[in-house]
């Protein structure tokens, strides 16, 4: 926070889709504003632009990352609030747009640890992930699609053999008959063009990683580190120096246990799932590779597989997740470090020789 947080206005945002509520606070810490403005680049020009530069807090959110870039660049110091962490609003008896903003405006006035600020990526960053974004979208469609074809066909008493999802569409056509695939023409017509469109933005990815993004390469030497998983896990840290290490990435990830320490009591929980899901859904992707059948003998499987052979409640599930968060630490560490990766390590860092 900048040296004049105590001596300005201080502004709770609470944004809407349509409309947003913004509640103005002293320096003394009454109320001097409460107004109403359209969630809109024009709605919020008209209103801040003219302003004295003040600070602004905000929730995180689906506008958060264009509101907070266009208020700094207006010269506003701002506030983006981690929605997890802000219980004080979620728990609120008397919840409501105005009361939410001028609880951000207190809790940013009081100290803006409380609320656990996070920082967006830059509006180069945001645009590319939108190509990951995209993609995750459309393959989640086209798996939706593929189960649904999958199930009408068993309920006619057919079953379409076992493929991966790119051929489906291929071996779908033959396996259904003629009545039954022409019922089903529109289904199957779209699973075709997702998948066309998927590989479209495969290649976007491919040459994004060469042209802009070259950091991915090194992450791509673990073997099941993919182009999706290399070029997420980039844009998703952006810039990898804010981490201190590579167990911070994980935790970053939600891939470490969540804690509920008290007294003498302190029970082993499952991990804390916060963070990017679709990147921590990606790592574990990479784990089941590592862990099955045609992963490389590796430090990394070895590690999952002491695990597995403990044996114990969920070994397999402990295993996969070990692996994840091991992995993060292991991509982290190529990135910054610029190392070659070895699948078994000399001397005591996890990968650490430069490369050649």
């Amino acid at each position: 926070m900048t040296e004049y947080a105590t001596t300005t206005n201080i502004y709770g945002l609470d944004l809407g889709d349509k409309k947003s509520e913004i509640c103005v606070l002293s320096a003394a810490g009454e109320v001097v504003e409460e107004t109403r403005i359209a969630t809109t680049r024009e709605g919020f020009m008209r209103y801040f632009e003219d302003r004295e530069p003040a600070i602004v807090v905000l929730e995180v959110g689906t506008h958060s990352p264009w509101v907070s870039h266009l208020l700094e660049d207006l010269g506003y110091d701002v506030i983006v609030a981690n929605a997890r962490r802000v219980k004080l609003i979620s728990a609120n008896h008397r919840k409501g747009d105005q009361v939410d903003a001028e609880l951000l405006a207190r809790l940013g006035r009081a100290d803006a640890k409380l609320l656990s600020p996070i920082k967006h990526r830059g509006k180069e960053t945001q645009s590319d992930m939108a190509l990951v974004r995209s993609r995750a979208v459309m393959v989640r469609a086209r798996g939706k699609l593929v189960v649904s074809v999958r199930n009408l066909a068993k309920s006619q008493g057919l079953r379409i053999p076992s493929c991966s999802t790119d051929s489906f569409y291929s071996r779908a056509v033959v396996a259904l008959p003629d009545e039954l695939r022409q019922s089903l023409t529109p289904i199957l017509e779209s699973i075709k063009k997702l998948t066309l469109e998927i590989r479209a933005c495969d290649k976007m990815m491919a040459t994004m990683c060469e042209t802009k993004y070259p950091e991915t390469s090194r992450l791509m030497q673990v073997q099941g580190v993919g182009v999706v998983t290399a070029l997420t896990f980039v844009l998703l840290l952006e810039d990898p120096n804010r981490f201190p290490n590579g167990r911070v990435v994980g935790a970053y990830l939600g891939l470490v246990p969540r804690r509920r320490q008290s007294g003498d009591k302190d029970p082993k929980l499952g991990i804390s799932k916060v963070g990017d899901g679709p990147m921590r859904a990606l790592l574990v992707q990479c784990a089941h590779y590592i862990l099955g059948p045609f992963g490389q003998d590796s430090e990394l499987r070895r590690k999952g597989m002491r695990i597995v052979e403990a044996g114990g409640k969920g070994a397999k599930k402990r295993a996969v997740v070990a692996v994840a968060r091991k992995l993060a630490c292991v991509l982290y560490s190529l990135w910054v470090s610029g190392a070659r990766y070895q699948h078994f390590p000399s001397g005591k860092p996890a990968l650490m020789q430069e490369a050649a």
